[in-house]
């Protein structure tokens, strides 16, 4: 599984795809994700979390340019999610040029409110746990808006599978 890993990794911007529910997203450490002792900052991991969060939208065919600008069928007006409530549990460290994963899992579907599990991992290895709970609003007022059908009907079939 590491030799596949790596070759779908070779990209700069990672290789993103789904395994049945779950969508999955390589990153690699990079000096700039790191402290002076080569281990990866804290704050980097809810960035690596937002990273694979908009790669599933992108990947399901949802980019999220295009979702504020309401150009998709079936939107009446431009959303953005804004991140609710984001909880983290730091379990181990990720180091100078580890090849790590982030595994997406729509957890819940309510009308303006979105809420997903994510864990970063090396190899089998649980680095981090986090909940993010997501709430929609409208791109022009910033007032809670509900999730275009089109797309809440296309993320509740994900989580059946």
């Amino acid at each position: 599984m590491q030799h596949d890993l790596n070759a779908r990794a070779a990209g700069e911007g990672g290789a993103s795809w789904f395994e049945g529910d779950t969508h999955i997203l390589a990153v690699r450490v990079y000096y700039e994700d790191t402290d002076a002792g080569g281990v990866v900052y804290y704050a980097n991991y809810l960035k690596y979390a937002e990273r694979a969060r908009s790669a599933m939208l992108r990947l399901g065919g949802w980019e999220n340019g295009r979702l504020t600008r309401g150009e998709y069928p079936g939107q009446d007006e431009g959303v953005m999610f804004v991140m609710r409530a984001f909880a983290v549990d730091y379990r181990r460290a990720a180091v100078l040029d580890d090849l790590l994963t982030v595994r997406t899992r729509v957890t819940r579907i309510k009308g303006a409110t979105l809420e997903m599990a994510q864990t970063v991992m090396r190899g089998g290895e649980i680095l981090v746990e986090a909940q993010a709970k997501l709430a929609c609003v409208s791109a022009a007022s910033l007032k809670p808006a509900r999730i275009p059908e089109p797309l809440r009907a296309d993320l509740a079939a994900r989580m059946r599978d």
